[in-house]
């Protein structure tokens, strides 16, 4: 029988990696938590010869955080791949910039893992907490007040929590429905997702292509290691050319890829279908209201050319619980001035982020001749020991 109204010590909305990763920690922290989302989580697909689309680069801290977690000695070590080393290319220059993880005495620069291999390990850490899962209900409206939050589902089931953290998405209906405001830029881009069995091997190498077509029109091409001769593929292109190269053939799209790539890894057989989404770069102006924490892609999604999104929401979930254990034990954990400690620390480490990913874009999208003479002499002098150790250091930080 529904209990009509719950309490607890946190709510979290939505079910993503970023959320069922702070559910459990959460929960480890000896916090009650209930995960609400609308869709039940889906049953892993266990064929061996199927590979999900979504494939993300876990930072080494991050691998870390999820070990202590019980999440990552669950994952299959035949489906993970070590990140050695970066290759990158500018538009106009015939050697990469290379950055190799032993430049900085580190054993790797990420780990390249399933999307949905890893919510199937989170779910099995769900599985055996004391987290309470309430999925397949959408949520009907929310409210907050520095006491609490009260979510109230379709079904009338109402839960009032101490703290409730947004955890659903870029398009987050609880952004939406407290009206909290969004900078958005649109990139007018497209990112395609696919995965290749390669000729060669790929040598734990992970290759990135700075494009420009002949109207000045800027592309990454992002080639992501994958176990054994495989390798995952992001290619952000203008919305025109993401529509022509959907409609080519499967042989043709190979091709294409292989040429942008330079044929680096030789011949390519494509394995599945593409996917494909749109770009859009999105910050929360605030990230805290009363009682409710936005984290995750609901406070802020980046362009996937530094492949931080993912890892960047963990590191919202872990300053959270560094400041929830550090906390005075008479201060509950929606404080009005630990929740504003959080929004400025977590604030910082965003911007640096979105200057990044937002600075790149805008150099290899300049169509003036100085300015791609520039980026191009930098990607050569970057090679330079110290520069690079700086690269690195940044790449491996979240």
């Amino acid at each position: 029988m529904m209990e009509p109204r719950l309490k607890t010590d946190v709510t979290i909305v939505g079910a993503g990696l970023v959320g069922m990763a702070a559910a459990v920690a959460l929960s480890q922290s000896g916090h009650d938590v209930i995960l609400v989302d609308s869709q039940p989580p889906r049953a892993p697909i266990d064929a061996d010869s199927d590979w999900d689309q979504r494939i993300y680069a876990i930072s080494p801290k991050n691998m870390q955080w999820l070990t202590q977690l019980g999440a990552w000695p669950l994952l299959d070590e035949r489906r993970v791949t070590e990140m050695q080393s970066m290759q990158i290319w500018g538009d106009a220059t015939t050697q990469p910039l290379e950055l190799h993880a032993e430049d900085v005495n580190a054993d790797c620069l990420g780990f390249i893992v399933e999307e949905r291999s890893l919510k199937a390990a989170l779910l099995k850490c769900i599985e055996a907490s004391n987290v309470r899962m309430i999925v397949g209900h959408r949520c009907l409206s929310v409210r907050s007040s520095p006491q609490c939050a009260v979510l109230q589902l379709v079904n009338q089931q109402e839960i009032e929590s101490t703290l409730l953290l947004a955890a659903d998405g870029a398009n987050s209906w609880v952004r939406q429905q407290l009206g909290m405001g969004v900078q958005r830029k649109d990139y007018e881009q497209i990112a395609i997702v696919a995965n290749f069995i390669t000729e060669r091997t790929h040598a734990n190498v992970a290759r990135q292509w700075f494009t420009q077509d002949v109207i000045g029109k800027s592309g990454v091409l992002a080639w992501l290691p994958l176990p054994e001769n495989k390798i995952s593929i992001v290619w952000s292109v203008p919305s025109a050319q993401a529509k022509t190269l959907l409609q080519l053939s499967p042989e043709a799209f190979t091709h294409a890829v292989m040429s942008a790539g330079g044929d680096a890894l030789g011949a390519m057989q494509l394995m599945g279908q593409p996917a494909s989404f749109p770009l859009v770069l999105k910050q929360a102006i605030k990230s805290v209201v009363s009682s409710i924490v936005l984290i995750g892609d609901a406070a802020h999604s980046v362009h996937p050319m530094a492949g931080q999104g993912v890892n960047l929401g963990f590191r919202d979930v872990i300053d959270l619980l560094n400041l929830l254990g550090a906390k005075h034990v008479y201060q509950p954990i929606n404080d009005a001035a630990l929740l504003k400690q959080y929004a400025r620390m977590r604030k910082a480490d965003v911007l640096s982020m979105v200057a990044l990913t937002n600075g790149l874009y805008h150099l290899f999208e300049s169509p003036y001749s100085m300015v791609k003479n520039v980026r191009n002499w930098g990607l050569t002098t970057a090679n330079q020991q110290a520069v690079k150790k700086l690269l690195i250091a940044n790449a491996i930080a979240l």
